[in-house]
């Protein structure tokens, strides 16, 4: 079968799957679609649907870990809250990035960021029997919404795209007080739109949280990577953006999936303020008889999840994160590949007549990243994904994302040769000639 695939086809193929509609479905599902579709049709996609690491694992987290390894660490347990030169190494690299100072106790490891967020959303609903509300501005990472919804947290959202700069200040109003919201999460960067909140922003996000007490989760996952600036210089200005800026009533999330290309070992860092690790809440001695919010974290929450995060993986991003901080291993320069491969396929887009969704920070056009978002000429996302499906492309529907825009979202990481390039120029081609012929 050659491409375009016919509708026929498509329309089977998720019934098949039992998916109503293509733009509702998860990513993985995506997955699911695309590996159908390519043995039905016997031509390789060109995946933009799933944001997986594509450049190699750093050899300073590799041969640390095989070393820790060879050492006999897969014997022993890890201590639950970290081990302390991870701890001690993160609270430097934070300083060295951020310029934030956050202790080394208030570092904890993480299965991943997604057992991060999915235990900080538990405890947050948890607080506080009058704020049983998560906010999540959006477009965001699904799971997380499913992560609340999982759990029976109740969810509040808007999407930012009519909200930006003086405007956000009263849509975090019109959430906040109701006096319902236990905590507001975000990711900076953003995924799936790559938009950076201004330091302006951040400020609000900060002011309103403040006044209405609730904690920011926030989420970075593509750290340093707005590549518009020079972040990769330690303990030099310009720093990461964050909120931990504006106030402390901030927890921060730091994987090592994108930054270190280290996402097949699970290992992240969940860093609370001082302030909020040692915060005394009522309800949580009441529910666990651990009432800092930190403490229970770690020997309520992740205990019961996992006993711990991987011990080896530990010595790895202890390792990686000390030579980052000591000028030894470049992170930002390695992972600007990605702003590369997407300068380079936006091209592609905009010649084919495709457009931007969400395009700018305040004035300032969107940094060129990991992810990017896309539209066409007036098509809802079920219409966009299912021409492109058609023509061998796979994407993820903005729908899924919390997003009120039609369109995709597109990542670059499987983008890593010129042929890949040439590919998808050819595919974007197949759809504009395809959409032209069935008007």
């Amino acid at each position: 079968m050659n491409l375009p695939i016919a509708k026929e086809t498509v329309k089977n193929l998720l019934a098949e799957k039992d998916i109503a509609n293509v733009a509702r479905a998860t990513i993985r599902q995506q997955v699911a679609i695309t590996t159908g579709l390519e043995q039905l049709s016997g031509e390789k996609f060109v995946h933009l649907e799933i944001g997986v690491p594509g450049i190699p694992a750093s050899k300073v987290g590799t041969d640390a870990q095989k070393q820790a390894i060879d050492n006999g660490v897969a014997t022993i347990y890890p201590i639950i809250s970290g081990l302390p030169e991870l701890k001690d190494n993160a609270s430097q690299f934070i300083k060295a990035f951020l310029d934030i100072d956050i202790a080394p106790k208030c570092i904890i490891p993480t299965v991943g960021s997604m057992q991060g967020s999915f235990n900080l959303i538990l405890e947050c609903s948890q607080l506080d029997e009058n704020k049983d509300t998560i906010l999540f501005i959006n477009p965001g990472f699904p799971p997380q919404m499913l992560q609340a919804k999982i759990l029976g947290a109740k969810q509040a959202c808007f999407d930012i795209y009519n909200y930006r700069g003086d405007k956000l200040e009263a849509k975090l109003e019109e959430f906040l007080s109701t006096g319902k919201i236990a905590a507001i999460v975000y990711s900076n960067p953003n995924n799936p739109a790559w938009y950076c909140l201004t330091e302006q922003e951040l400020q609000v996000v900060a002011k309103m949280a403040d006044k209405y007490d609730a904690i920011v989760i926030e989420d970075l996952a593509y750290f340093c990577m707005d590549f518009r600036k020079e972040l990769s210089k330690p303990f030099e200005p310009p720093y990461q953006s964050t909120v931990a800026k504006y106030t402390d009533r901030y927890i921060l999330m730091m994987s090592g999936s994108k930054i270190f290309s280290y996402a097949g070992e699970r290992i992240a860092i969940v860093a609370f303020s001082n302030k909020m690790f040692d915060r005394e809440y009522p309800r949580l001695r009441q529910l666990y008889g651990l009432g800092k919010m930190g403490d229970n974290y770690v020997l309520t929450y992740l205990y019961a999840a996992s006993s711990g995060t991987s011990h080896s993986a530990q010595y790895a991003l202890s390792a990686m994160m000390k030579a980052a901080v000591e000028g030894k291993f470049d992170f930002v320069k390695t992972i600007s590949e990605y702003g590369r491969r997407a300068k380079v396929a936006k091209e592609i887009f905009d010649r084919n007549g495709f457009s931007i969704v969400y395009d700018k920070d305040g004035d300032v056009k969107l940094a060129d990243g990991f992810y990017f978002t896309i539209g066409y000429q007036g098509m809802d996302s079920e219409q966009l994904l299912t021409g492109l499906l058609r023509c061998g492309i796979s994407a993820m529907a903005l729908d899924t994302t919390g997003s009120s825009q039609p369109g995709i979202r597109a990542c670059v990481s499987t983008l890593s040769t010129d042929d890949d390039m040439k590919a998808l120029d050819e595919r974007l081609a197949l759809f504009v000639k395809l959409q032209n012929e069935e008007s």
